[in-house]
């Protein structure tokens, strides 16, 4: 059974759960759709993890921007925690996320961040008119921070979820599945205040953090497709 995880965002804590579900259901191996970074402020203890464990890794639009030092063009509070993240990345931990992939096809599934129209920013809506034209039968993305499983006419679209920042409601971290033949959504609960403390050490207010508690963006937008 292959696990499927994306948009973890810096967050140690969930994403410490969510790989210790992962051993508990017998997950053999795991993909990441990436957003390794961005927001929480545990960016080396996740790209540690996602190393020490042989994770394959995609490139997301938040590990873009600090592998190039381009700043997220929509949101100032993104561009903060990427600052807080630009200041305390090890060497080694940049030159991991300066060499991810954006695409990959492994174990007969097309994987990508965000949509095969725009690799890294693309906020993905399944549909049969978009996938008609795709190459395969079975595609992941995340960047959404929305669980869904999509099927139609022959194709099958998953999307994780987010590890570390859940924008549908549901403040569990999310993540994914995959038998051989279907996707399966599972979430898990993790400890939130110890996140939260971190940040608050680290020096950030409430309002980039208490989102988590009822799993939404900052600010307090749910999302949904």
């Amino acid at each position: 059974m292959i696990g499927i995880i994306s948009d973890i965002h810096g967050n140690y804590n969930a994403l410490s759960s969510v790989l210790l579900r992962m051993e508990e259901i017998g997950v053999s191996e795991i993909v990441c759709l990436g957003d390794i970074g961005g927001y929480y402020c545990q960016i080396n203890e996740c790209c540690d993890a996602l190393r020490t464990h042989n994770i394959f890794s995609l490139m997301g639009n938040h590990d873009f921007y600090l592998a190039t030092g381009e700043a997220c063009p929509r949101s100032n509070s993104a561009n903060a925690c990427l600052d807080y993240q630009r200041k305390i990345l090890s060497y080694e931990n940049l030159a991991w996320l300066c060499g991810l992939p954006s695409e990959a096809e492994l174990y007969g599934i097309r994987m990508i961040h965000g949509g095969w129209n725009d690799a890294l920013d693309e906020y993905l809506k399944p549909s049969q008119e978009y996938f008609e034209t795709l190459q395969g039968q079975y595609f992941v993305s995340g960047h959404t921070h929305v669980q869904t499983i999509w099927v139609g006419n022959g194709k099958t679209y998953c999307n994780p979820g987010s590890v570390g920042q859940p924008r549908d409601g549901d403040p569990r971290a999310g993540f994914a599945t995959w038998d051989g033949d279907s996707f399966f959504l599972h979430r898990v609960d993790y400890d939130i205040t110890r996140i939260q403390k971190e940040m608050a050490r680290a020096g950030f207010s409430p309002y980039f953090y208490e989102n988590l508690t009822k799993g939404v963006r900052i600010g307090g937008k749910i999302d949904t497709y």
